[in-house]
């Protein structure tokens, strides 16, 4: 219990400082307010995370930076712009169209086989994160740290960047 008010005045005592940041954030006081109130809401929803004695203000900003990017990635996926001809084509629609099956084919295995080139360090975590687990899943699986799966994704990325030629 005596946690818990710690946490809470910690909390109150804090939170002033994250209005600027949000608004810095959004460009929009609107937006901002309703950022500042769900990274409150999320910390007291986390508070168990927080480690006593540690800085509260990189904490909360964290929490908010890391909301903000949640909702512009998923905003960014659902802007889709119309063109009113009468066909109504759908500018920002994702589609692929590959030209020659077969050089796609070749493409793909020369993809692959450079994947599967990989040293084991890199390759297990970075097939893994391209199958849509994400970091912290990654991590717990392998019991590696955070930032060590982080930086072989990283660097895997780096090395198939390198082995596969570009045309």
């Amino acid at each position: 219990m005596e946690k818990e008010k710690e946490f809470s005045d910690l909390l109150v005592d804090n939170a002033g400082f994250l209005k600027p940041f949000a608004v810095n954030l959004t460009k929009n006081n609107e937006t901002a307010n309703d950022l500042y109130q769900e990274t409150l809401y999320k910390a007291l929803a986390n508070k168990e995370k927080y480690n006593s004695g540690t800085n509260i203000k990189a904490w909360l900003f964290t929490i908010m930076r890391n909301i903000f990017i949640n909702d512009y990635r998923r905003n960014a996926k659902r802007r889709t712009v119309f063109d009113n001809t009468p066909e109504d084509y759908l500018i920002n629609l994702r589609q692929v169209s590959v030209a020659n099956s077969a050089e796609s084919s070749l493409r793909q295995k020369e993809i692959e086989a450079a994947v599967e080139a990989l040293p084991e360090t890199f390759k297990v975590p970075f097939k893994l994160y391209f199958e849509g687990y994400k970091y912290q899943e990654i991590s717990e699986y392998l019991d590696e740290p955070l930032g060590t799966i982080k930086s072989r994704i990283h660097f895997a990325r780096k090395l198939l960047k390198e082995q596969i030629n570009r045309y």
